[in-house]
């Protein structure tokens, strides 16, 4: 960790942002009325933009939406200014604090600065955040209140209180000494997550309006499912119950037979008990077709990026299927008895994928699963 003294911390590590310069992207003036998160988002919204060619101001703006999933929103804001507060009085708490802080804020600054004025609210589920949010902006075209939807995550919170909050509560990872070998999904030797940043922001549309603008089309929203396991605010259920829903919701959404279902990007966290739990509820829905199947955690390469998680490991899915290269799990060294699938271990594999659940769970027992297809 760079951006803060962690001398006093038992956690050093994380996934921070590295190279990145706001100012390569954001007049300064816009900087200093966003926080981070914020930032991170209208860059990665202005990538989604350029790729599917959304510039044209023929577009109906009135029908083009925006969904963001955060887990903590602006809490690097909300730091500063309380520290504010207490240092140097209440006078001297910026009049920017509640606008740069609120979650919600992200999914706004996009709509105000390209002018879109469909639907436009923030999914708050944890981590499972960023795939609720794509799942929310699929439903809001099919039920036709809009034509395109932006939909993602976006997370700034390797902060000292999120770090301070997180490994008290013995969630993350200590291997300070090897941080790249630390986040280690479905290993034995597994011992926590390593906190992450990140924005990742998809273009969702309609099929006849993506024809008839002739769009990019790179895959298929085809089916979402969300659960909650209503059993403890941090473990998941016994079994995998509630994931168990959530995955079977998104597979009989899209209208598919579970054998069709190729690759599994899990929520990996790397920690002892999601890893065990999600292993159990996969091999427990798809029973014998289990033994065909790849699954792997992008976050053994990314580390846990909470609320933007789910929205960087849908795309991940879809470049898999683009490119036929599945993402390994990489420190898999040691095999743990209870987690017993083919992880893709330490190597990318050359297969066709058509179809892929991205799954995604948080705390608070949300449970949000996305099935994205191949598009012929």
């Amino acid at each position: 960790i760079k951006s803060f003294d962690t001398s006093e911390f038992a956690i050093k590590i994380a996934g921070e942002l590295k190279n990145f310069q706001a100012e390569d992207y954001l007049e300064h003036r816009e900087i200093r009325k966003l926080d981070p998160f914020s930032i991170f988002s209208l860059v990665t919204a202005q990538e989604a933009i350029t790729s599917a060619g959304l510039q044209d101001t023929n577009l109906n703006f009135e029908r083009i939406g925006v969904i963001l999933g955060t887990g903590v929103g602006g809490i690097q804001t909300l730091e500063q200014q309380h520290e504010n507060l207490i240092g140097r009085g209440p006078r001297r708490v910026s009049p920017f604090f509640v606008p740069k802080m609120i979650a919600n804020i992200a999914a706004g600054q996009i709509s105000i600065k390209f002018g879109f004025k469909g639907p436009n609210h923030t999914i708050i589920s944890a981590c499972a955040s960023g795939t609720d949010a794509i799942g929310s902006a699929f439903r809001m075209i099919q039920y036709g209140d809009a034509d395109v939807m932006l939909a993602g995550g976006s997370e700034a919170s390797v902060t000292g209180l999120t770090i301070a909050g997180f490994g008290n509560m013995k969630a993350l990872s200590k291997r300070n000494e090897n941080p790249q070998a630390a986040s280690r999904p479905f290993d034995k030797d597994r011992d926590g997550f390593v906190l992450a940043e990140g924005s990742g922001i998809l273009v969702l549309e309609s099929e006849d309006h993506a024809r008839l603008r002739g769009a990019p089309i790179l895959g298929e929203i085809g089916g979402y499912g969300a659960t909650d396991d209503a059993f403890h605010v941090t473990q998941p259920s016994e079994g995998g119950k509630g994931a168990i829903q959530a995955m079977r919701l998104a597979v009989n959404d899209a209208g598919i037979n579970l054998d069709e279902v190729d690759y599994v990007n899990a929520h990996g966290t790397s920690t002892v008990f999601n890893d065990k739990t999600e292993s159990a509820g996969i091999s427990t829905l798809f029973g014998e077709n289990v033994r065909k199947m790849k699954i792997s955690s992008t976050k053994s390469m990314t580390g846990h990026a909470l609320g933007a998680s789910g929205a960087l490991e849908a795309i991940a899915c879809i470049k898999a299927i683009q490119t036929g290269i599945l993402p390994p799990t990489i420190n898999y060294a040691a095999k743990d008895p209870e987690c017993s699938l083919d992880y893709v271990p330490n190597i990318a594999q050359e297969q066709k994928i058509n179809t892929a659940l991205s799954n995604s769970f948080g705390f608070g027992g949300h449970n949000a699963v996305i099935l994205i297809k191949r598009w012929i």
